[in-house]
């Protein structure tokens, strides 16, 4: 018997041309999905799609825009029939700055990509989902959204965010069939961390007991799990993928 096994299954992926998105598709892949690289960059997906190979493919998506969302869902439905699993990958790190350095454009383009980003798309699966009385909803949080890290007030607040709404959100579809969580991880070795500091890197680093970053392969792991039909009785959680340094 193969677990985790998500042969048939269509995953889009936002933010699945670079980093943790990537890693994700490639084991979804792997799995027998069918994984929608969905991204800004148009190139990059097509790229990451072409390297996966089988029914892969590209999609511009534009997580901050209802329009974009929609007519990407509409697409995917159109090419395979069903969306079985999203994973609400992309966000942004924000400016690292204290709060009386943030602008109020600095505030409201992070609540913009990392909590509409994930609203959005939600809003735009949820009722096939529930027709189909299947799916699953994986969102990208960070340990951040439950410690808090200083100067990175707008990243913090949007990644609590994130726990609250997928919370919320698993509750009022728990009947329907559809497992909703959401996974923390502690800094990992991406592309994302090009918008901090090294100090600010370091900071977070230093907190992690294994003394390391994460990789963007051990997220996938977690989000494969959490994206299968074996997490059939597991919805509303927050994991943790933190090298020992979540707390609670």
């Amino acid at each position: 018997m193969a677990y985790f096994d998500l042969t048939g299954q269509t995953a889009i992926i936002t933010g699945a041309a670079t980093g943790i998105g990537e890693a994700i598709a490639r084991r979804f892949a792997a799995a027998g999905a069918t994984v929608v690289i969905a991204d800004l960059n148009k190139a990059g997906a097509d790229e990451v799609a072409a390297s996966i190979g089988g029914s892969a493919f590209g999609l511009v998506f534009d997580i901050t825009d209802r329009a974009s969302v929609e007519a990407g869902v509409a697409t995917v439905l159109a090419k395979t029939g069903r969306i079985d699993i999203l994973v609400n990958n992309a966000g942004i790190g924000g400016k690292a700055a204290p709060i009386w350095e943030q602008t109020d454009e600095d505030w409201e383009k992070i609540l913009r990509i990392n909590l509409t980003g994930i609203f959005l798309p939600c809003r735009a699966v949820i009722n096939h989902m529930r027709e189909r009385k299947y799916g699953r909803i994986v969102n990208l949080a960070s340990i951040a959204g439950k410690e808090g890290n200083p100067n990175m007030t707008g990243y913090s607040a949007t990644k609590a965010g994130v726990i609250g709404f997928t919370k919320s959100l698993a509750k009022e579809v728990a009947t329907d069939g559809i497992c909703v969580n959401a996974v923390s991880p502690a800094v990992v070795r991406t592309k994302i961390l090009e918008q901090l500091t090294q100090q600010q890197v370091d900071y977070m680093t230093a907190k992690i007991p294994m003394r390391r970053t994460g990789e963007p392969e051990e997220i996938a792991a977690v989000a494969h799990f959490l994206s299968s039909k074996d997490c059939s009785f597991v919805t509303g959680q927050c994991y943790d993928a933190s090298g020992g340094r979540a707390t609670y």
